[in-house]
C-alpha cells in the first residue's frame, strides 16, 4: 500500500505541474532597440529619468500593435547601428535617414517621417511662403550642416545672405535677437523650437526627398517586413500622424511619410526595397 500511495502521489504531483504549466500565460516576446536621448523631441530623458519622445511613443505603439514588448535603451547614435549588427539590438528605433550608402549594408522599413529643411522666423513677421521672398534677407545656418551647403549653393540665385553658427540654438537666437530674418534648420528642431517659444513660427519647408525609417540587419527580411507591416497599421489608424501633432505641434501633409502607406516593403529607389504588395492585418 505504501508503494501505491507514493506512486499515486507522484502521478498527482506530475499532473498538477502539467496543468500549472498549461495554465501559465506565455511570456510576451521582447525586441530590444536603442535611441539617442539627446535628439529632442524624437527621444529625450524625462524628469523621472526615463525616456520620452516621438520615437519612444512609436516604439510602444508598434509593440502594442504586434502584441509584444519593445525594450528601448538609451545610447549614443554612433553606437546604435554597430550594436544592431552585433546582435545586441533587433532593430533600430532611433531616427535614421534612409540613404543609398546605408542601404548597401542595412534593410529599411518604409519611411515614417520626412527629413526636410524648414525656415524659422519671428512670429511677428510675415512668413516666407516662396523662396523668391528670401531676396535681401539674412539667413542663419548651423556650421557643417546640409543647411549650410544649401545656403551656399543657393545664395546667389535667391539673393540672400547667410551667417554660420556653431549650433542650431545659436542660429535661432540670432533670429530672436533681430540679427537675422530666418534660420534654416531641420523640420524637427524647427517645429519643436516654435512649440516651446511663442515668439517663433515655422514657415517655408524645402523638401529633401529623404525619410526616417526603421533599420534592420541586411539578412533580417522577415523582421523588417513584420515591423513594417505594424507600421502600416499605425499609419492606417492615424497613430503616426497623431505623434507628429503631439510632439511637433503640426499636422502632417496628406502626402507625408507619416500618412502614406507604401504598397511594398522598404524605401522606394533604395537597395532592399521589395515592390511586392504587402499583405497585413491590423488590430483595429
Amino acid at each position: 500500500m505504501h508503494y501505491f500511495s507514493k506512486k499515486l502521489s507522484f502521478i498527482a504531483a506530475a499532473t498538477g505541474c502539467a496543468l500549472a504549466l498549461q495554465a501559465a500565460p506565455a511570456l510576451a516576446e521582447t525586441l530590444t532597440t536603442g535611441v539617442d536621448p539627446t535628439f529632442s523631441p524624437m527621444a529625450m530623458q524625462n524628469l523621472k529619468g526615463g525616456l520620452e519622445g516621438f520615437n519612444v511613443d512609436l516604439g510602444h505603439a508598434l509593440a502594442k500593435e504586434m502584441g509584444i514588448t519593445v525594450k528601448i535603451e538609451p545610447s549614443q547614435f554612433s553606437a546604435i547601428i554597430p550594436a544592431l549588427n552585433a546582435g545586441k539590438y533587433d532593430f533600430v528605433l532611433a531616427p535614421t535617414t534612409a540613404t543609398e550608402q546605408r542601404a548597401q549594408s542595412l534593410l529599411f522599413s518604409e519611411g515614417y517621417f520626412n527629413t526636410d529643411y524648414t525656415f524659422v522666423q519671428k512670429k511677428s513677421v510675415k512668413p516666407i511662403t516662396d523662396l523668391s521672398q528670401l531676396k535681401g534677407k539674412t539667413v542663419t545656418v548651423n556650421s557643417g550642416s546640409a543647411y549650410e551647403a544649401w545656403a551656399k549653393a543657393n545664395e546667389a540665385q535667391y539673393g540672400f545672405k547667410y551667417q554660420v553658427f556653431s549650433t542650431t540654438a545659436d542660429a535661432i537666437q540670432a533670429v530672436l535677437s533681430g540679427l537675422a530674418d530666418a534660420a534654416l534648420i531641420d523640420n524637427i528642431s524647427g517645429p519643436w523650437a516654435a512649440k516651446k517659444n511663442p515668439m517663433l513660427q515655422t514657415s517655408y519647408t524645402i523638401r529633401s526627398g529623404k525619410v526616417f525609417a526603421l533599420v534592420f540587419r541586411k539578412d533580417d527580411v522577415k523582421g523588417r517586413d513584420r515591423l513594417s507591416n505594424a507600421l502600416k497599421c499605425l499609419k492606417k489608424q492615424g497613430v503616426v500622424a497623431g505623434l507628429v501633432k503631439k510632439w511637433l505641434g503640426t499636422d502632417p501633409a496628406p502626402d507625408a511619410a507619416s500618412v502614406v502607406i507604401e504598397t511594398g516593403q522598404g524605401v522606394q529607389g533604395l537597395p532592399g526595397y521589395d515592390p511586392t504588395p504587402a499583405t497585413y492585418s491590423c488590430k483595429s
